[in-house]
Parts: C-alpha cells; sequence; structure tokens
C-alpha cells in the first residue's frame, strides 16, 4: 500500500460530500426561485385579469349611460350578468372552503357559467350590430334569459350566504349558551353553613360545674391521696404518734422544784 492512502481516501470523501451539498442547495435555489416566480407569474395575472375586469366593467356603465336605445340597454344587461356572476362565483368559491356541502353548489354554478358565458358573448356581438330594428326585435328575449340567469345566480348566492349566517348564528348561540353555564360555574361558591348549637339550655343548671359524686371520683382514680382529701366520714389519724412517758430510775436525780416567792 502507498503511503498516505487513507488520508487521499479522506480528502476524496469531504469533496464528494461537498459537491453533493453544492448541487442539492443549487437544486432547492432553483425550485425556490421557479416557486417564487411562479407565484409572482400567478399575481400578476390576477392583478391583470382583476384590472380588464375593472376596465370592462366601467367601459359597458359608460356605454349604458352614453348609448341610448338597444345599444345602451344591451350594455346594461351585459354589466347586470357579469357583476351577478361574478359576485355569485366568489361567494361560492369562498364558502366552499368552510362548507363542504357546498360542492354541489358550485357544480351548479357552473353548469350555469356556461349559459351566462354564451350570452355575455351574443350580447357582445351584438354591441356593434348596425341594424337597429332586427336587434330591437331581439332585445325582449335576451332580456328574458339575462333575469333568468341571474336569478338563479341570485338565489344561489343568497342562499349560501344565508347558510353561512345560518351556521353563524347557531355557533354563536351555542358559545352564548356556554358562556352563560361558565359565568354561573364562576359565580357560585359554597358559603359555610353554621354549627349547630343546642336549641335550649336547662334554665335550673348551676354557672359552676358540679362536682362528681364521690364513687365517681374514686373509682376511676390512680394517683395517690392527698393530704385531706378524704371524706368526712373516715376519720382523720394522727399526723405524728404522740411519745410514751419515759421510765424513771432510782440513781436519777430528782428535778429540784422551782422557788416561788
Amino acid at each position: 500500500m502507498c503511503p498516505g492512502g487513507p488520508e487521499e481516501e479522506l480528502v476524496e470523501a469531504v469533496i464528494t460530500i461537498v459537491a453533493l451539498l453544492f448541487v442539492l442547495f443549487v437544486a432547492l435555489g432553483v425550485y425556490a426561485t421557479v416557486k417564487v416566480v411562479g407565484a409572482a407569474k400567478r399575481g400578476v395575472d390576477r392583478t391583470l385579469t382583476q384590472a380588464r375586469r375593472t376596465v370592462a366593467d366601467h367601459t359597458l356603465r359608460a356605454k349604458s349611460f352614453a348609448q341610448l336605445g338597444p345599444a345602451g340597454e344591451i350594455a346594461q344587461l351585459r354589466l347586470t350578468l357579469r357583476t351577478s356572476m361574478r359576485a355569485t362565483q366568489d361567494a361560492l368559491h369562498a364558502g366552499v372552503a368552510e362548507d363542504e356541502s357546498l360542492k354541489e353548489s358550485l357544480g351548479l354554478f357552473q353548469r350555469l357559467s356556461a349559459h351566462g358565458q354564451e350570452l355575455d358573448a351574443e350580447l357582445k356581438r351584438l354591441e356593434s350590430e348596425p341594424d337597429r330594428v332586427t336587434l330591437a326585435q331581439r332585445l325582449p328575449s335576451l332580456r328574458e334569459r339575462t333575469e333568468r340567469i341571474t336569478a338563479s345566480a341570485d338565489s344561489l348566492r343568497w342562499a349560501a350566504r344565508d347558510r353561512a349566517r345560518r351556521f353563524a348564528e347557531d355557533d354563536l348561540d351555542s358559545l352564548s349558551t356556554q358562556i352563560d353555564v361558565e359565568a354561573g360555574a364562576l359565580r357560585h361558591w359554597t358559603t359555610p353553613e353554621p354549627t349547630a348549637t343546642s336549641s335550649a339550655s336547662p334554665t335550673s343548671a348551676s354557672p359552676w360545674p358540679e362536682a362528681p359524686a364521690a364513687d365517681e371520683a374514686t373509682e376511676g382514680q390512680t394517683w395517690p391521696e392527698t393530704p385531706g382529701a378524704r371524706t368526712a366520714q373516715e376519720p382523720t389519724r394522727p399526723a405524728i404518734t404522740p411519745a410514751a412517758p419515759r421510765p424513771s430510775y432510782p440513781w436519777q436525780k430528782k428535778p429540784r422544784p422551782e422557788n416561788t416567792t
């Protein structure tokens, strides 16, 4: 084995790991860049779409006021149709994220949108129609179709809003009930009951405790009695026995009597 072989292998392993980390970081950077660019592009597309809708709505509103006759009424029909369909679409898309049952309503709206887009395209073509007489003859049917589509869209939108409002009211009622119960529990505290005392005390009872009877006092006594604790029935014994007279002996002198004057 050539000298320095393990060290060269270690260096190669470190270089390989560094290269892999570099490639990984580059891949993550590219992925993040693509995501950011995609999000920015979607944001720009939404902004452009919103701007086009705003410009189209203002243009239709201006035509409905500026043009007279069938052309102005067609512009008003388009504005009414677009406003109703857009409001319903926004309401359903916002509500389906919280209420799964709106998916069926969203599917019905998509079918209704096909008829609305077809009518809007037809009204847009009729804006530049030079034959005003034919246009005036077709206006009643166009007005009826517009009213039917907008009525259906408005019905779906208000039904979704009423459903969301009903859920909000039910949740508020439940929350209010829980808060009332919790508030009652927080205000509930237990007061200590007064201790039971004797209803009546004997009127003839002496204010001083009665002395126990002699038998009861001596029955449970285990300590020696103190002097003077005996009853009057038992005679008292002298504490010291008197001494007996001393005997006299013949060799003792008699005591001399004291002189008295």
